[in-house]
């Protein structure tokens, strides 16, 4: 349980490897995932290492997996995936994988290539198709226009001249298919280059044709342009390459056309015959990699990993023995024996591995156990910095503080149950829900956060039993005791009543459980009610966690035996909050239990001083007043008196924080002769304190450094108690506004369905309830509930952790195949 509550102990191990035997060994490590290698050779290029030529060879292997991987989701077949992870193969066994990678890429690529050139020769036959089918109009069209007007409309005026009598005007044309979003530019490019003596006319191809380069749907047009004179003829080849027009042969006689259109067709019928066979013989072989391509990724990432790791190591001077460093966990340490004895013992090999523990000063990693439970917790924590080591871990105590402190600000039972129930459907569908894989990031975190999401729905379901509210109404459980003296009519009909509990509509026994329902209909003085009510509980939550915070910061000074901070730092902060914000909360009790509407005078409500105002008297050294005439002026015997010595006490606290710390440490200098940056023994030793993870080192700190810090760390907490005091009226704001928020969605929205009456009443209070689900889904469960995740997950960092938490240690990154095939690449096993 010690590791729950601080980071695991660490341990720096030297481990000495066979050659033969490194492999499986590191195997065995990555599988289990409890150690992280440093990196011996920090001046070595990555490819001057002994194994860069293996780690090359997985590179190429996994690239080959990834062309698979693309041309089998290109096709749509699902990859089989069983969820289980395959061990990392054997070195011998990298050729098998090689071998068959290279034989399936290259029977692949060949396979579209040949596929490509058959689409290819397909869409050219199907051009030609279209052509011959397009032109046969426009030639009949030009065999009916023979006359001369009819030439000098086609050919212009010069093209008339030139055909004198005797003179046989013979025109030349080309055809072929353009883009069709090109055509309007390709005509005007040829009038303006041939100055109007061609003549084009256009068909558009209604189905649209595959591109055989990348698969994509366009739409052509048929065209055939007439022209004479071979200059003209040049011209408009050029144009038509330049606009990657395709131009086809087309004969002028019917007879040939007809015989061409034949011998296409034909080919075109024996082209689809060999594509099906193509593609089914391409989908095969897919599909037979698709069972594979999960298990080839696992093994080929593991190979990888494996070589990296080992690429962190040290060759000895015969090159038989390789060394590593390394960060264990202290309890791990028979684990990982164990696990490097079956890595022997599967190499082969005779001589068994050594592990031995190192000295260092160096500062290990911070490693803390989690589950699925209080993986999130944790996540939260180090989102803020992770712990130094062996630092208190305030996840344990996150897991209760964090969803009640959530459930005050989102107290109504409705909405509670709508949050604790998608909690709870995440956890009992979680091994369905984590083996579908999905991208989508904010159902990721949703899912991550399951257990929080939980346990902030039912803690809100709680605090709204205590609030007696549920979608902005009351559960009258337990009756009510109060008894109205108004009618009825009075009570339907007044906006204004009030509850007194000065007159004998109160029985004087307080409610069984949580509000009594009669507030709701009190509609004046409900609002001044729970506003007085919640205001002081967000205080009192507030003060008490604070508190908490600066204890927690007496099990780091003890543990890491840091006397100065222990006596100059933790007993004046505790003093500090004790005397001055824990007695606020004392006055609050103290006039609950003294001042009431039917005590005597003068105990009555009406006397009952604000504490508010008698705080800002007390620090201020000022005489309160009393709230009336006859009342009295303090709630107890000696209140002033012990006021102003509690306020004296906290003003003597801010020099002790100040200068004590400071002073003993320049004292302890002058004592041990150390100078300031010289090294020699540490402050913290001198001062009757270790080094550690929580520990102080000023030994290499200036003096006026030090003075500097402990002032700023002075002034923040003093001025930071009265803020975060401030700073936990949150709750009393944010759950007033949930409270407001639901309520008016109540009667704007569906109480206007349920005033109507009739069937078609029915149908309008469905659909009004439809609108008023989302609206209450949407905005009072999803967006208020992220708002009070934001504002709890703040006071924790801030108010909570500032007290005690350190937060400037650096994450265990452990060699695990796990999380290496989760991040989906190999590099991730770089660790130092």
């Amino acid at each position: 349980m010690g590791s729950l509550f601080r980071s695991e102990e660490m341990a720096l191990c030297q481990l000495f490897l066979q050659s033969e035997a490194a492999y499986a060994c590191v195997s065995e490590l990555g599988e289990l995932g409890l150690v992280q290698f440093r990196d011996l050779n920090p001046d070595v290029n990555a490819f001057q290492r002994k194994f860069v030529n293996e780690v090359r060879r997985c590179d190429e292997m996994e690239r080959k997996l990834r062309y698979l991987e693309k041309e089998i989701k290109k096709d749509g077949i699902p990859m089989l995936d069983t969820g289980e992870s395959p061990e990392a193969p054997q070195p011998r066994e990298m050729i098998d994988l090689e071998a068959t990678f290279e034989k399936l890429e290259n029977e692949l690529r060949e396979v579209n290539q040949n596929a490509e050139a058959l689409k290819r020769n397909f869409l050219e036959l199907t051009e030609l198709k279209h052509i011959l089918r397009k032109t046969q109009v426009f030639f009949d069209e030009m065999a009916d226009n023979q006359n001369e007007d009819e030439q000098a409309q086609l050919l212009g005026e010069e093209g008339v001249r030139a055909n004198q009598p005797g003179q046989n005007l013979k025109l030349g044309f080309v055809a072929g298919v353009i883009l069709r979003e090109k055509l309007p530019a390709f005509e005007r490019m040829l009038w303006r280059a041939c100055r109007g003596n061609v003549f084009l006319r256009q068909a558009m191809i209604e189905s649209p044709l595959e591109d055989p380069t990348n698969g994509d749907q366009v739409y052509k047009s048929v065209f055939i342009i007439f022209f004479q004179g071979d200059q003209l003829k040049t011209r408009v080849k050029k144009i038509c390459e330049g606009f990657r027009a395709t131009l086809y042969p087309c004969p002028e006689a019917p007879a040939d056309r007809r015989e061409m259109a034949m011998g296409v067709m034909t080919r075109i019928e024996d082209l689809n015959t060999v594509l099906g066979q193509t593609q089914d013989h391409r989908h095969r072989v897919l599909v037979a990699a698709a069972k594979n391509l999960k298990n080839w990724f696992v093994k080929v990432r593991k190979i990888k990993a494996i070589y990296h790791t080992l690429n962190l190591f040290n060759l000895d001077v015969t090159q038989k023995c390789l060394i590593a460093e390394c960060w264990v966990p202290l309890l791990d340490i028979e684990t990982i024996q164990l696990a490097l004895r079956r890595g022997t013992e599967r190499s082969g090999s005779s001589v068994p591995p050594i592990l031995n523990r190192m000295q260092t000063f160096e500062n290990p990693p911070t490693y803390n156990r989690t589950n699925k439970f209080t993986k999130a917790f944790q996540a939260l924590i180090d989102a803020y910095g992770v712990a130094s080591y062996r630092e208190m871990n305030p996840a344990p105590y996150t897991i209760i503080t964090f969803p009640f402190l959530f459930a005050v600000m989102f107290g109504d039972l409705g909405h509670g149950a709508i949050m604790a129930l998608f909690g709870l459907w995440m956890i009992r569908k979680e091994k369905g829900l984590a083996a579908q894989k999905t991208d989508n990031e904010i159902w990721n975190i949703f899912f991550a956060g399951r257990y929080i999401i939980f346990l902030m729905g039912a803690f809100s379901m709680y605090t709204g039993l205590i609030y007696n509210d549920i979608f902005s109404k009351s559960l009258n459980i337990f009756g009510s005791h109060w008894h109205l003296s108004y009618n009825k009519s009075t009570v339907w009909n007044n906006n204004f009543l009030q509850l007194s509990p000065a007159t004998s509509d109160y029985e004087g026994t307080p409610y069984p459980f949580g509000l009594d329902p009669i507030w709701q209909v009190a509609t004046s003085n409900k609002i001044v009610f729970q506003n007085a009510y919640k205001m002081k509980i967000s205080i009192i939550f507030g003060v008490l966690h604070m508190i908490f915070g600066v204890i927690m910061s007496w099990h780091n000074h003890t543990y890491f035996r840091n006397r100065l901070s222990l006596i100059y730092e933790f007993i004046p902060q505790l003093v500090f909050l004790l005397v001055l914000f824990f007695y606020m909360v004392l006055l609050m009790f103290i006039k609950w239990n003294r001042y009431e509407a039917t005590n005597a005078f003068p105990m009555t409500e009406a006397c009952a001083p604000s504490i508010l105002i008698t705080f800002i008297d007390m620090v201020l050294f000022k005489e309160s007043k009393a709230p009336g005439k006859d009342c009295n002026v303090y709630m107890f015997w000696g209140q002033s008196f012990f006021q102003t010595v509690f306020v004296l006490i906290a003003l003597a606290c801010i020099p002790v924080m100040l200068l004590g710390k400071p002073i003993k440490i320049m004292q302890a200098r002058k004592l041990a002769n150390v100078q300031p940056i010289t090294g020699g023994s540490s402050d913290a030793e001198v001062g009757g304190m270790s080094n550690g993870g929580g520990g102080g080192h000023h030994d290499e700190e200036e003096m006026s450094e030090i003075f500097i810090h402990q002032g700023i760390h002075t002034i923040e907490y003093v001025l930071g108690s009265v803020s975060h005091t401030a700073s936990y009226l949150r709750l009393w704001a944010l759950s007033l506004a949930h409270a407001q928020l639901a309520e008016v969605l109540w009667t704007m929205v569906l109480s206007l369905g349920l005033n109507k009456e009739g069937w078609l009443g029915g149908i309008f209070l469905t659909v009004v309830f439809a609108f008023w689900a989302v609206l209450t889904v949407g905005i009072l469960v999803l967006m208020e509930g992220l708002s009070a995740f934001l504002h709890t997950l703040r006071l924790h960092w801030v108010e909570f952790q500032s007290k005690f938490y350190m937060g400037q240690g650096y994450a265990f990154a452990p060699f695990s195949f796990d999380s290496i095939i989760e991040n989906g690449s190999a590099a991730a096993g770089e660790t130092e």
